[in-house]
Parts: structure tokens; C-alpha cells; sequence
């Protein structure tokens, strides 16, 4: 039975406020790492950490294949028990992910381009297989609308396990300290993410796992996989590109200026968990209308959100890339062009979240255009900027400048350019007359307070202001509508 319109809208805003939490708290955790990173272990040993994350991050996107959006569509669908459902979904994604650890274990050069590691390094592909099953844990969990899940192993657990312990191999094993920082943080992450799924589903009681189901399962997830990994590497090509072209250095500073510009990002990810199912569930029922309106107005949420933040952290760009230590300060450029891209890229990736289940072919197409033109614009600005000997810090520019021409420059929206003026006024103001210090601590929430006061009062209207309300249409959850 559907959900009516307005309970969709409320169930979509009251994730989005859920993970929005999550958002916070992952900055609150990441920030500090960063710091650690930049700061104690070297801009070096970063850069060589960035290289091969880009690898195993890859790597467990085509483990998970596709599932992270797709198990929303098979819960909706097959006629059996969650549990087994989700139980089939785990094992073909375990069953993968080990056997891509195992040869990446064998054979780490895709890792380390630099040919620079230690034994310790080589371990890194045993996050795939924690980060692949936590990937399907959640999932599964958006599908019952427990965000809450989501924002505990995400952005609570994973990135403080990371930070405390990063700190803590600086004083027991530094030549250790990021890659095994890395696997413990997943790990903990899988172990918060397992425990509400058995809660919620139960144990698998009765189901046996099949090749041939499984194998039909891994077929139908392929386009999926496909359009996951396209979406993932338009955000990692660049990383990889550079670490083939240029030095550790390079893309040290890069990675560090990539993290503080996915920030953003993350406000789209704290959607995506419930849009799944919210769109599922109005596809089985012939709702397409429902689903038109309800990715325009996430979009919109998304983009508004989105700029306010990249306004905040571009125009003071050098005191936030200085606070990870002086040596990234030159990644200010790639900073600017990174943000801009986020901005940029919003409505096309909400978009996304409708495309993959009614379009996923097309999708697919259009997702590996996208990632060829930015492979062949950061090959070409990276071999000019080498043609003129301008240096490092400009061939990092010129990858995340690709990235936003590939991108595209149509996406930028109404709230960007109603809100963009006065925020632009105030940073201005404080990176003219106020020290570094000061643009961060005081410069910082004046270019937020500006750009949402504006965008509050001209660029919301009453269907957009829901997702500031608690108590719009019902109760957001199916379960729950008996009980009002």
C-alpha cells in the first residue's frame, strides 16, 4: 500500500534531517584526521594513502555491486522473506570481496604507483570486504527508514575509530598508522551496522544459499554496479591520474583538499538512503508523477544547502587547506574548483537516484561519457601544465578543474545565484580584514548565516521549508500510521 504524497515528502525530509546529523558529526571526526594526517605523519605518506585508497575504494564498489540501490527494488519486489532476500544480497557480496582482497593482497602494485609501501600497506584490501557488507547492511536497513544506522557506523563510529586510532599508532607503529587506522575504522563500522540488522530482520533461518540465484542476482545488479562505479570514480580518477603523473606530494595535498570538498557531497549522500525506497515503492505502484516531484524538490533542498557550504569553505579556501599544515596551502586552487564541482554536479546526481531504476542502460551511457571526458580533460590539462614546467599545485588545479567542466556548468541553480551575492560580500569582508585565525572562527558562520537568511526568506517556499519541520503530513514511516 503507497504512501500518500505528503508522507513521502516527510519521510524524505526526516531522513534527510537524520543524516544531515550524520553530516555534521563526519565533519566533526574527519577534520581532526586530516589534521593528524597532514600534520604528523607527512604530506608523503598522505599522498601515498590517497593513492591507494583510490584502489580499494574501487575495488568494493564493484564488490557491492550495484546493491546499495538495487537491494531497495528486490525488497520491494521478491515475493520472499526480507531476511532471505538480504541474506543472498551479503553472501554474493562477501563471496566477491574476499576474492578480490585475496589477489590485491598478491598483487598490491595497482595500490602504489609510487612502487613506495610496506607490509603493513599491503593490508589495506581487508577493508573491501568490511566496507562492502557495510555497505549492504545499511542499505537494507534505509529500506525499514532506520537513517539512524547510517549516521552511527558513518559518521560517528568510522571516522572517530579512524582519528583515535591514527593518533594512537603515532606513539605504537607510525609506518602502520593510516592504513591499519583505515581497516580498523571499517571494520567498526560493519560491527554497528550488523547488529540493527539482526535486531530488525532476524538470522536467515531456513534459506540456503544457490548458485544459479545468486548468479542471476549478480546479472541483474550489473548496470547498477556499472552506474555506482561511474558516479564513484568521477570523484577518484582524478587521485588515480595524478598519482600516475605526478609526485606523492601532489597528490597529498590533493587528497586533503578533495576531503574538505566532498563535505558537501555528503549532503546529497544524506538523501540518497531514503529516496531509494521512497522512489521503489512509487514504481511498483505506476507513480511516476509522485517520483517526478519528489526528486525535484530534494534537488533543490540538495543545491541550496550544498553552495551555502562551498561559499563558507572556498573564500576563506587558504586558512582552512593551512590548518592541515602549511605545505597544502598551494591545493587552495583545487579547493575553489572542487567545490564549485559539487555545486555544479547536485541536480544531475539526484537525478541519478530516479535514473538507475527506471533508465539504468541509458544511465550507464551518459555516466561513461561523463567520466571520459574528464579522464581525457585531466590527462590534457595535467600534460600542459607539465609542458610549461608551472609546477604541482597548478596540475592538481587542472584535474579539478576538469572535473567541473566535465560535470557541467548547467546544473548550478536558483538558490546559488539569489544567495551568492551578500554570502560572497561577507567572505570577502573577512578574508580582507581579519586574521587566519579568525576568517575560520568568526568569517566562517557569517558567509552561513548570510547565504541562509536569503535563501530562507527568497529562495524557500512552504513546500521547501518542510524539511525543517518535525510533523508534516504524519508519520513518515509506514509502521507507524496505525499508531497516530
Amino acid at each position: 500500500m503507497s504512501q500518500p504524497p505528503d508522507q513521502d515528502i516527510a519521510a524524505l525530509a526526516k531522513g534527510g534531517r537524520t543524516n544531515f546529523l550524520g553530516f555534521v558529526l563526519r565533519l566533526g571526526g574527519t577534520a581532526p584526521f586530516l589534521f593528524i594526517a597532514g600534520r604528523f605523519y607527512g604530506v608523503e605518506a598522505l599522498g601515498r594513502y590517497a593513492s591507494a585508497l583510490v584502489i580499494v575504494e574501487l575495488i568494493a564498489q564493484l564488490c557491492v555491486l550495484g546493491q546499495r540501490r538495487g537491494i531497495a527494488q528486490r525488497l520491494s519486489e521478491d515475493p520472499r522473506e526480507e531476511v532471505h532476500v538480504i541474506a543472498d544480497a551479503m553472501t554474493l557480496t562477501l563471496l566477491i570481496s574476499l576474492g578480490a582482497a585475496a589477489l590485491l593482497y598478491l598483487f598490491p602494485a595497482p595500490m602504489f604507483p609510487s612502487g613506495q609501501y610496506n607490509e603493513w600497506d599491503r593490508l589495506l584490501p581487508l577493508a573491501i570486504v568490511a566496507n562492502a557488507l557495510t555497505d549492504i547492511a545499511l542499505a537494507a536497513l534505509a529500506y525499514r527508514y532506520n537513517i539512524a544506522a547510517t549516521v552511527r557506523a558513518r559518521s560517528l563510529v568510522e571516522p572517530w575509530v579512524q582519528t583515535l586510532a591514527a593518533v594512537a599508532f603515532l606513539f605504537i607503529l607510525p609506518a602502520a598508522g593510516l592504513a591499519l587506522s583505515f581497516i580498523l575504522a571499517k571494520i567498526a563500522a560493519l560491527l554497528v551496522a550488523l547488529w540493527p540488522l539482526l535486531r530488525t530482520f532476524g538470522l536467515p533461518r531456513g534459506w540456503h544459499p544457490h548458485p544459479l540465484r545468486l548468479g542471476k542476482l549478480a546479472l541483474l545488479s550489473a548496470p547498477l554496479a556499472g552506474a555506482d562505479m561511474v558516479e564513484w570514480g568521477t570523484r577518484k580518477l582524478d587521485i588515480a591520474l595524478l598519482g600516475f603523473f605526478t609526485s606523492p606530494v601532489a597528490v597529498g595535498v590533493y587528497y586533503a583538499a578533495q576531503q574538505v570538498a566532498s563535505l558537501p557531497q555528503k549532503l546529497k549522500t544524506s538523501f540518497e538512503p531514503i529516496l531509494g525506497p521512497v522512489i521503489t515503492r512509487n514504481l511498483r505502484d505506476g507513480n511516476r508523477a509522485a517520483i517526478a516531484a519528489q526528486v525535484n524538490q530534494v534537488g533543490f533542498w540538495i543545491i541550496a544547502a550544498q553552495a551555502g557550504i562551498a561559499l563558507a569553505l572556498a573564500i576563506p579556501g587558504e586558512a582552512v587547506m593551512g590548518l592541515i599544515g602549511p605545505q597544502f596551502v598551494g591545493g587552495t586552487g583545487a579547493l575553489t574548483f572542487l567545490l564549485m564541482a559539487e555545486v555544479v554536479a547536485a541536480t544531475a546526481v539526484v537525478s541519478e537516484a530516479a535514473l538507475v531504476y527506471v533508465a539504468r542502460l541509458k544511465n550507464l551511457w551518459l555516466s561513461l561519457a561523463t567520466i571520459a571526458l574528464q579522464a581525457g580533460l585531466t590527462v590534457g590539462g595535467i600534460m600542459l601544465v607539465r609542458h610549461y614546467e608551472l609546477g604541482d599545485k597548478f596540475a592538481a588545479a587542472a584535474a579539478a578543474g576538469a572535473l567541473l567542466l566535465a560535470l557541467g556548468f548547467a546544473s548550478l541553480a536558483k538558490g546559488w545565484l539569489l544567495g551568492r551575492a551578500p554570502a560572497v560580500l561577507i567572505g570577502w569582508a573577512a578574508t580582507r580584514f581579519l586574521p587566519e585565525w579568525a576568517e575560520l572562527a568568526l568569517g566562517l558562520p557569517a558567509i552561513l548565516f548570510t547565504y541562509g537568511f536569503v535563501i530562507w526568506h527568497k529562495g524557500f517556499g512552504p513546500e521547501d521549508r518542510v524539511l525543517f519541520r518535525k510533523n508534516v503530513g504524519g508519520s513518515a514511516d509506514p509502521a507507524q500510521e496505525g499508531k497516530q
